[in-house]
Order: C-alpha cells, then sequence, then structure tokens
C-alpha cells in the first residue's frame, strides 16, 4: 500500500488516531455551548454594544457557518484526504475563535464566529469519515459513537471553564482558551495523525489507471442507489440534530412552564446530558452486534416514547430525572447512529462528500429547533407542546430510516459499500 509522503505510516496497534479525534470532536463541543456561556454577560454589561438581536445573529450566523462548512468539507476530503483536512479545520476554527477575543464590534465578532464556524462545521464530518475508516472491521458504530462522546465531554467542561473564568476574566478568556486549545493540538495531529488507509488505497488505486477502482463522483451521492439513501439519512440527521439542539436549548424553561422549580430544570438539562454519554458508550457496541438500521430506528423510536411520557407531569422527582435521562440516552445516541449508517453505506471514494452533506444538512435541523422552541415558548405553547412536537421529530427520523436499505450499493472497486453480516 502507498502511503502518504507528508504521513507517517499507521501503526495497526496505535492509538493516537482515537485519542486525536476524540479531541477534535471535544474541541466541537466547546462550540456547542462556549456563546450561550457568555451571552448573558455580553448583554448584562453591554460589551462591543450588543443586544439582544445582535448576539441572536451571532448565534444564527455561527451555525450557519457550521453547516456550510460540514458541506464544503466532503468534496475536500475525499480529493485531498481525512489528515489534511482535519488538521487545517482545527487550525481554522483555532486562529478564527481567538481573535474574538479582541473583536471592537458585534458586526466584526459576529464575521469571525461565521468564519470559526465553517472550521468547526468541516470539522466532524472529517473526524467521522477518518473515525468510521480507522475503526476494525465490525466496530465502525462503536469507534464512531465513543468518539461522539467527545462533543459532549468537551460542552461540559466548557460550562464548568466558564463558571470560572468569565467572571474573573472576562467573557475573552473562553475565546483565548478555545483558541489556544486548538493551536495547541495541531502540532500534535501532524506529527502523530496518519491518513487513512482506506483513502490511501482508494488514491493509490485511481493513480494506477484501475477502471473498476475509479472514484465515483461527488454527484454519486445522490444518484442511482444512492439517491434513497442520502434522502433517508438526510431527513433523519435534520430531526436528530432539531432534538439535540432544541432540547439543550429550551429544556429547562420548557420544565419550569410544567412547573417544575427553575433549579430543577437545569439540573434536568445536566441528567439530559449525563444520558448522552451514557447512551454513546452503549449504542456503538449494540449497533455493531445487532446492525446499525434496527437499532437506529430503536433508538428513535424508543426516544419518541420517553420525549412523550415528558409531557405527564410527574410528581417523583426520581421519575422525571430518570425519564429525562434516559430520553438523553436515545436522542442523542440516536443523532450519532446517523452518522455510523453514513459512514456504513458510502464507499471511501465518497463518504467523506456523504457525511458532509449529512451534517449539513442536520446543522439545519441545529438552527431550526431552537427556532421552534422559542416559538413554543413565546405562544405559551411549550407545555406539553414542545415535547409532543419533539416526539414527532422523532418519529419522522424513523419513517426516513425505514425506506433506507441496511446496506449500500456496491462500490466499483467490487467492495461491498458496507461491510456485510
Amino acid at each position: 500500500m502507498s502511503s502518504h509522503p507528508s504521513a507517517p505510516a499507521r501503526p495497526s496497534a496505535s492509538a493516537w488516531p482515537v485519542v486525536l479525534c476524540w479531541v477534535a470532536v471535544a474541541l466541537d463541543g466547546f462550540d456547542l455551548v462556549v456563546l450561550g456561556a457568555v451571552i448573558p454577560t455580553l448583554l448584562s454589561t453591554g460589551a462591543l454594544g450588543f443586544t439582544e438581536s445582535s448576539v441572536t445573529l451571532a448565534a444564527t450566523l455561527g451555525l450557519v457557518g457550521v453547516g456550510l462548512g460540514a458541506v464544503a468539507v466532503g468534496p475536500l476530503t475525499d480529493r485531498f484526504g481525512r489528515r489534511r483536512a482535519l488538521i487545517a479545520c482545527i487550525a481554522w476554527f483555532s486562529v478564527t475563535t481567538l481573535l474574538i477575543a479582541v473583536a471592537p464590534n458585534p458586526t466584526v465578532f459576529t464575521t469571525l464566529r461565521f468564519l470559526a464556524g465553517l472550521g468547526l462545521g468541516a470539522c466532524l464530518p472529517t473526524a467521522l469519515a477518518y473515525m468510521s475508516e480507522h475503526a476494525r472491521a465490525g466496530r465502525g458504530g462503536s469507534a464512531v459513537t465513543r468518539m461522539m462522546t467527545g462533543y459532549h465531554v468537551g460542552a461540559v467542561l466548557t460550562a464548568l471553564l466558564a463558571l470560572l473564568l468569565v467572571g474573573r476574566l472576562g467573557w475573552e478568556s473562553m475565546f483565548v482558551v478555545g483558541g489556544v486549545a486548538g493551536l495547541a493540538v495541531v502540532p500534535l495531529m501532524w506529527a502523530k495523525l496518519p491518513e487513512s488507509e482506506a483513502f490511501l488505497a482508494a488514491r493509490a488505486a485511481r493513480d494506477a489507471g484501475e477502471a473498476a477502482a475509479k472514484p465515483e463522483p461527488t454527484s454519486a451521492v445522490v444518484k442511482g442507489g444512492y439517491l434513497r439513501i442520502s434522502l433517508g439519512l438526510w431527513v433523519a440527521s435534520f430531526m436528530g440534530l432539531l432534538l439535540v439542539y432544541g432540547l439543550n436549548t429550551w429544556l429547562p424553561t420548557i420544565m419550569e412552564a410544567a412547573d417544575y422549580s427553575i433549579s430543577a430544570g437545569v439540573g434536568l438539562l445536566l441528567a439530559l446530558n449525563v444520558g448522552a454519554v451514557l447512551g454513546l458508550v452503549v449504542a456503538g457496541s449494540v449497533a455493531d452486534a445487532r446492525g446499525t438500521k434496527p437499532v437506529v430506528l430503536a433508538w428513535f423510536g424508543i426516544a419518541a416514547v420517553f420525549l412523550a411520557l415528558l409531557s405527564i407531569r410527574m410528581d417523583s422527582t426520581v421519575l422525571v430525572y430518570a425519564a429525562v435521562t434516559l430520553a438523553g440516552v436515545f436522542v442523542f445516541s440516536a443523532q450519532v447512529l446517523v452518522y455510523a449508517f453514513v459512514g456504513h453505506l458510502y464507499p471511501p471514494e465518497i463518504r467523506g462528500t456523504a457525511l458532509g452533506l449529512a451534517a449539513g444538512v442536520g446543522r439545519v435541523g441545529a438552527i431550526v429547533g431552537p427556532s421552534l422552541g422559542g416559538a413554543l415558548v413565546a405562544a405559551g405553547l411549550a407545555y406539553p407542546w414542545g415535547f409532543y412536537i419533539f416526539a414527532l421529530a422523532a418519529v419522522l427520523a424513523v419513517v426516513a430510516l425505514a425506506v433506507v436499505p441496511a446496506h449500500g450499493p456496491a462500490a466499483r472497486t467490487g467492495r461491498p459499500a458496507a461491510a456485510r453480516r
């Protein structure tokens, strides 16, 4: 097998790819909460002249950047490799995030937030493509879900860090920490992260002029047998991130509307994310053992049940915490299993593009979820209708995935697009 000229050879037992991809996803988790952590300070102090409308614009354009970055990186990572794309994404995100700390006004802040979003959005699908190809045969589901625990661990650590830093050092300190942390990872990745062997094999076959192994064009993601697969996965990804971001944004407010205390609402948000980490640890192993399609269908279906149950006012604290934790177990890992399913269905030649498009469409759901929740809150319908609508989103994901086959069309190399079980 040919090797990448700038990438060290991959030792079969090396833990570096697993560790470094986990760290890359943890940096994405930083983005999940960092703006929310500093918004109260920006508004209460009038920093840079921010208002509620300008903060909302910054938050929205940041998510737009994330979605565009996810879509744009797919063809690039399929052409130039996972390693270079991932390192470039982290470097870009880190520099632009660091610059946010010295932004002189809301316009520059928002522009930099959008630019940082491009790098962050590109980071996740690239890391997913890498990890799905690095995993041992039959272990792709657990490799992807365990990597994604970094997303939630990063979010939790960033929230805790905000409690320590913002009041003492100002809101700027959070962006300094995020930028410096990313830049510290870049040289380590350059030294220790090898190129994906699946990508190298596909490129070597292409360079050798083997017609049977010629990579499919990017358009193949929406042509022939892949069209139905892509549409189903895009709908599921949209619904999954609608749930993730909608619940993370509005769960405390919805629970307050159900006459739970504010402190209980915040505690339930923590329980939701603890459930997310637990679910990610379990879901991948179950998917590897039972098959990705039946497990992701079951996970979204069970998530719908628990979300609907939350519409019932519970007097028992133990019961409500258990219900929210279990909702977190299934909601968050169901979304990640969609990514694992994408990696399972497409050949290496177009896998990066497929993951980028799925993540990009999902990011639209990440914008719609909080907006929908906010509209329900403003209309006084957050409880119980918020949970009904979230449960419906999970059901729609089940319907979309039901039409996706368990295995993808055969790649042109003659290898199956997904490992047969």
